[in-house]
């Protein structure tokens, strides 16, 4: 919490905020991994989502949360996403992080096929107390739709304190070997400033770079 201490007036200036949200879209380039996890048996939707989880999880601004009035830093969160069920209804998908990247895509895989199969909408955190439900990064992909913006839906703005990411369709594969996509933030701005969207795409992208490497 010490790097915190340091923003802590900026936290309050936005907390008196009645809404406190930053909200930015961006293009975000990234090696193109595509070719990578075709030859490694990769689904690459699992292979950028370990990339994006475990990017937000190296930078402390994104670690923090409100529990019982107070400013808390997590350790950790539940990796969860939006997937598309058998009735063409959204549901979540949810599961443990893991530093391992093949046990990350096959925990993923798992849980985005639980559901799909169900009609039910499951996942909600309403079976988590409230310092689990604190646990939690919200992430939606739409790769049938040239992303350029998006506003997520907010029960109370002001109590607001999960970071949400979403991104679109993918580029064309570009000469440069790189892949773009649009990417959406929005996160408290007591927490976020246009600086740590920044610090999140370049490490993606050297994450990324680095597996690739390896």
């Amino acid at each position: 919490m010490q790097n915190f201490e340091k923003r802590r007036d900026r936290y309050n200036a936005f907390a008196s905020f009645e809404n406190p949200l930053v909200n930015l879209s961006f293009e975000l380039e990234v090696p193109d991994f595509r070719p990578y996890c075709k030859q490694h048996k990769l689904p690459s939707f699992h292979f950028f989502l370990y990339h994006v989880l475990h990017a937000l999880k190296g930078i402390d601004n994104y670690m923090y949360r409100i529990y019982q009035g107070e400013v808390i830093k997590i350790d950790d969160f539940w990796a969860s996403y939006t997937v598309i069920n058998q009735d063409q209804n959204l549901n979540f998908a949810r599961f443990v992080m893991t530093d391992d990247l093949r046990e990350f895509i096959a925990r993923s895989v798992a849980s985005a096929k639980e559901a799909e199969a169900t009609t039910q909408l499951i996942n909600t955190a309403e079976d988590l107390d409230d310092y689990q439900q604190r646990r939690n990064i919200y992430i939606t992909c739409m790769p049938w739709l040239k992303l350029s913006a998006i506003e997520h839906p907010i029960y109370e703005h002001k109590s607001y304190d999960i970071p949400s990411l979403a991104w679109g369709r993918y580029s064309a594969p570009r000469p440069d070997g790189k892949l773009s996509l649009t990417m959406a933030v929005q996160a408290h701005h007591g927490f976020i400033d246009g600086y740590h969207v920044h610090l999140l795409a370049q490490a993606i992208a050297q994450r990324i770079s680095q597996t690739m490497a390896s």
